[in-house]
């Protein structure tokens, strides 16, 4: 359910990349001295919009260095790490063990279950770690996994939930912008759980899987639909966003929310449109 929230590489400067692919590979780093490679290998761009957003907003002492690494073995590459790609790692790899405990527990797949028990045990640390509010994300996330064994289609419910998980997670201290932070985070969970069910209906439907989608899909109003839907979550996500006074990366953070967020709905909208005319055509003969 991630791999949306990306930048728009080609409306980015070359130095405001550069940057963006350090915190990227900080978070990386850190990944690794947490968790150990099974944590690395989790890694992914959505935290690492959430390490960037946060390190903008708080502005904690930020440490840079150069590496070399295993993707980058022959040269050093620039690293940005502070006390949020910590936060950040621990997110990514609470998420992806759930992420395998639901897709062992639908799919029954084997590399899933044992990538899972590889993370169990850093999970439980940082459930400790975080006290209350790990607590809370694993009850939003039980709830999650129940309401989909019922093969429950009310999207709504369904995106609220995820919603409710991505508040939790973007709202890191209670302080004077906690209520910002969680509003933000609930449009765009509702944004990323919504996209990830229209980008999988028609495999979805054909492998049937469950999916919250499958009585829309059929509405002739369905593109528009959704369309208008996403268009919603994230004109609510952005305006908390402008709220912020985060004035460092805020083009970067800017690039990803109005521009490089929507590259997967983009690619999946001139696909369907391109197999629809397709198979207008196909009937046509």
């Amino acid at each position: 359910m991630f791999g949306y929230i990306i930048v728009n590489k080609g409306d980015m400067k070359f130095k405001e990349f550069d940057i963006y692919h350090s915190y990227y590979c900080g978070l990386c780093q850190t990944l690794r001295k947490q968790h150990g490679m099974a944590g690395q290998l989790c890694l992914t761009y959505d935290m690492t919009f959430l390490v960037m957003l946060l390190g903008s907003l708080y502005e904690p002492e930020t440490e840079e260095a150069a590496v070399k690494c295993v993707v980058h073995p022959f040269e050093k590459h620039a690293v940005r790490t502070n006390v949020f790609s910590e936060y950040g790692a621990d997110m990514n790899v609470l998420f992806a063990y759930y992420k395998c405990r639901d897709d062992w527990e639908d799919e029954k797949k084997i590399t899933r279950l044992a990538y899972g028990k590889l993370l169990k045990r850093a999970s439980r640390k940082i459930c400790i770690k975080y006290g209350e509010k790990a607590r809370r994300i694993t009850a939003l996330m039980r709830e999650f996994t129940m309401e989909e064994k019922k093969q429950n289609q009310d999207i709504d419910l369904m995106a609220g939930i995820f919603g409710k998980i991505m508040g939790e997670v973007m709202a890191v201290r209670e302080d004077e912008w906690q209520e910002n932070l969680q509003i933000m985070g609930n449009y765009l969970g509702k944004f990323i759980y919504l996209l990830d069910a229209y980008e999988d209906v028609e495999e979805d439907i054909k492998e049937k899987r469950y999916n919250p989608l499958f009585k829309k899909y059929h509405d002739p109003d369905f593109e528009e639909e959704i369309k208008t839907l996403l268009t919603m979550m994230m004109a609510g996500c952005c305006r908390e966003f402008e709220k912020l006074p985060i004035i460092e990366n805020s083009e970067i953070l800017r690039n990803i929310l109005y521009s490089g967020i929507w590259y997967r709905y983009e690619m999946v909208r001139q696909k369907r449109e391109a197999d629809q005319i397709r198979k207008t055509a196909g009937n046509g003969e």
